[in-house]
């Protein structure tokens, strides 16, 4: 073996033997036998032509030369982890959204990711964010409401709530509460492209008969504040007050919105596989 063949793992090896001083406890760290790890203490040695370890049956010293080329690989290997670190950051995971991101979930997922995989999170909203990881535009979505796709991995995380929502000039606004079932009986703003509630709630012909169409966000809740008609919506919008003109209702009997983290397979595995066990993790928080 010559000094061209010296790998990370040995010198990763040699740092831990020597700052423990012991091959027992630097096996541990490192999740490896003590066999296979006085074979890399060997090799590396070998490739050196220089013995860096005395070792008896009681101790592990470093020798004079072994003292010297501990200090150099301490300083090497620290740069080393800095500029992974560095180049860690300059990774990062595009997440969409059409709407409002569940709270406190989607903080709490960022945080944990970002300190778990010293990678950033970038988010972007996207009218249809199912069609834009599809278009690669977005590396991960958070998508509210059945996915019906065979491209894309889809994660289930949780159920919103639905509440209704009208114009405050609405009588509906006068009521303290909307059962489900009579929810066809007012025409209803529906956002076709990503909305949560719209004619396919329904079996056909027991839906709304009156169906305003919008084609984002900002469209529907001014459609609605214009008293258009009503609209059905996670309760995560009540708590973040999203617009003045209009009022929420307790919605009765209404069947929960799953919510869903939407990629493709095979595009980032390692990256996406650390940032789902962040989002599931944060389900706890």
């Amino acid at each position: 073996m010559a000094d061209s063949d010296v790998e990370l793992r040995h010198l990763r090896a040699f740092v831990s033997v020597a700052r423990h001083r012991s091959f027992t406890h630097a096996a541990e760290e490192l999740a490896v036998t003590q066999p296979a790890l006085s074979r890399t203490i060997r090799q590396l040695e070998s490739a050196m032509r220089v013995t860096l370890l005395e070792r008896s049956s009681r101790h592990v010293e470093l020798t004079s030369v072994g003292k010297l080329f501990l200090d150099q690989v301490e300083r090497v290997l620290g740069e080393l982890d800095r500029a992974f670190a560095v180049a860690r950051k300059q990774v990062s995971i595009r997440l969409g959204f059409s709407w409002l991101l569940p709270d406190p979930w989607a903080q709490n997922t960022v945080t944990r990711f970002e300190r778990v995989a010293g990678s950033t999170v970038n988010l972007v909203r996207s009218d249809d964010p199912l069609a834009a990881v599809q278009q690669r535009k977005i590396d991960v979505a958070v998508v509210r409401g059945r996915v019906e796709s065979a491209s894309v991995r889809v994660v289930h995380l949780f159920d919103e709530p639905r509440v209704a929502v009208c114009s405050n000039c609405s009588a509906l606004a006068g009521q303290a509460r909307l059962d489900w079932a009579d929810v066809p009986n007012w025409p209803l703003v529906v956002n076709i492209v990503s909305g949560t509630t719209g004619p396919w709630c329904w079996a056909r012909g027991d839906g709304p008969k009156t169906i305003i169409e919008t084609t984002n966000f900002d469209e529907w809740i001014e459609s609605v504040a214009a008293d258009r008609g009503i609209g059905i919506v996670p309760d995560v919008a009540q708590r973040r007050a999203i617009h003045s003109g209009v009022t929420f209702v307790p919605l009765v009997g209404a069947p929960p919105i799953p919510v869903s983290l939407v990629f493709l397979p095979r595009v980032q595995e390692a990256l996406m596989r650390q940032f789902v066990e962040a989002a599931l993790g944060a389900l706890g928080d």
